[in-house]
């Protein structure tokens, strides 16, 4: 992160997202003071809270997007996560908790991941070795004292292996059970999200089951290099590690928070308390601690990104204390057909250069025309403009009602290019937009 400013954070965040310049300052600002607030002294440290922010924009225009590549550039934990699926205390339903309790699993999963990876040369080496001294068994009583023969064998058999002549070859192996008696807990404080395992609670008391398995050469070495990986990991330190990950540099999105705010425009009877779950988000985004089954794990300098169309409701309906935990507020701008256009084009994932490369395989090689991309884009507005507004969601639904013909036909048909143009475009298009009925079905 030191070598990220914020005006490299934006100008990385433009390799995949279009326009949005004021939330792309935000959290690149948001972003830049985590890695500030580490520099400081450590008695103010603890004080310098993170800056939360609420994005306010309608579907579609890359609120989830610009949250989730800020969590790569920043290597960060990140959970994404709909605030209208918790329910209040006392209620059947996944309590607020559980997302801090599976940003946490996330990040346990990523560091093991890497560490995993560090160690996977000498995991190699020490799988070979204990492959080895399986395919020799059978020759163990034949060269019993004649060391010099054995060790001769042993290269010679190494070599094959390495070379993969020995690849289809059977072996017994036995490995571990990964069966572990379950229990089931019933509360209402989530502990069924804690993953409660009674291996891990009882230890040694239970017998660890093995079984035996005949495999090939290819599959032993697998099974060989992952036991011998987990032997090479300190998994109390990929805990620790993974902890202070969460607790430094996590982030979590939450959608929809439009969804549980107030409101007098609000409509039905829900059976929650929408207040009630913003009281229960009230202390996770303040700073408290929560229980997971790494130990606990304090959210006071966890970033929360809220996100919301805010159609009905407006951030002034959420309950003032939460309210003010997001004192930064960001409102992102509806797309344009210009902005479609340079969606389709510009970013690394353009939606044009994956269609491009998903036909690269069945030797097609597909075109598109300016023309073709104006209209494309134009198609992609005014159905948002008659039909409900999705955003650049819209030019998915497109793009494949397009390209229908030509991903069905392929490989059977002889085609190796495909250029589209304006006039392909309405051929396919025009009569589904022209009535408003079928749009609303088709795209």
């Amino acid at each position: 992160m030191q070598d990220l400013t914020p005006k490299q954070i934006v100008a990385a965040l433009d390799h995949y997202i279009i326009g949005q310049d004021k939330a792309k300052r935000a959290v690149a600002i948001a972003l830049r003071n985590r890695w500030r607030r580490r520099q400081v002294p450590s008695d103010m440290r603890d004080e310098i809270m993170p800056n939360n922010i609420i994005m306010i924009g309608p579907t579609g225009v890359g609120k989830t997007e610009i949250a989730r590549r800020l969590a790569d550039l920043a290597h960060a934990p990140f959970l994404k996560v709909e605030a209208s699926k918790f329910t209040e205390v006392g209620y059947v339903g996944r309590d607020v908790e559980s997302m801090i309790r599976d940003l946490t699993d996330l990040a346990v999963s990523k560091v093991k991941e890497e560490k995993t990876l560090a160690v996977q040369a000498d995991a190699i080496a020490m799988a070979e070795e204990r492959l080895l001294d399986l395919l020799l068994t059978p020759l163990e009583s034949d060269m019993e004292g004649q060391e010099d023969r054995w060790e001769r064998t042993r290269a010679k058999l190494r070599g094959r292996l390495q070379k993969g002549k020995l690849d289809d070859q059977m072996v017994e192996l036995e490995t571990s059970s990964e069966q572990t008696p379950m229990i089931e807990v019933i509360s209402p404080m989530g502990l069924e999200d804690m993953g409660v395992n009674i291996q891990e609670m009882f230890g040694g008391l239970l017998p660890k089951r093995t079984k035996q398995r005949r495999v090939n050469v290819v599959e032993a070495q697998r099974i060989l290099t992952q036991e011998e990986a987990q032997k090479l990991i300190d998994f109390d330190d990929v805990v620790a590690e993974a902890v202070q990950r969460v607790e430094i540099s996590g982030i979590v999105f939450l959608d929809e928070i439009d969804k549980i705010a107030g409101g007098e425009h609000r409509t039905g009877n829900p059976d929650i308390s929408r207040e009630g779950v913003q009281r229960d988000l009230l202390p996770i985004v303040e700073g408290s601690n929560v229980m997971t089954k790494y130990g606990m794990v304090r959210t006071d300098h966890i970033l929360f990104i809220a996100a919301g169309a805010f159609h009905i409701a407006k951030p002034s309906d959420l309950i003032p204390e939460l309210q003010g935990r997001f004192p930064i507020r960001v409102e992102l701008d509806p797309l344009t057909r210009e902005d479609f256009t340079r969606i389709l084009t510009e970013p690394q994932n353009a939606l044009l250069k994956q269609y491009i490369e998903l036909l690269k395989p069945e030797g097609v090689k597909i075109s598109f025309t300016r023309g073709a991309i104006e209209e494309i884009a134009e198609t992609a507005t005014v159905v948002n403009e008659q039909a409900q507004n999705i955003g650049a969601r819209r030019l998915h639904t497109i793009m494949t009602t397009l390209l229908e013909d030509l991903l069905f036909e392929v490989p059977d048909a002889s085609i190796s290019s495909k250029r589209i143009t304006r006039a392909h475009v309405r051929e396919k298009l025009q009569n589904i937009v022209s009535n408003e009925d079928l749009s609303r079905y088709i795209l």
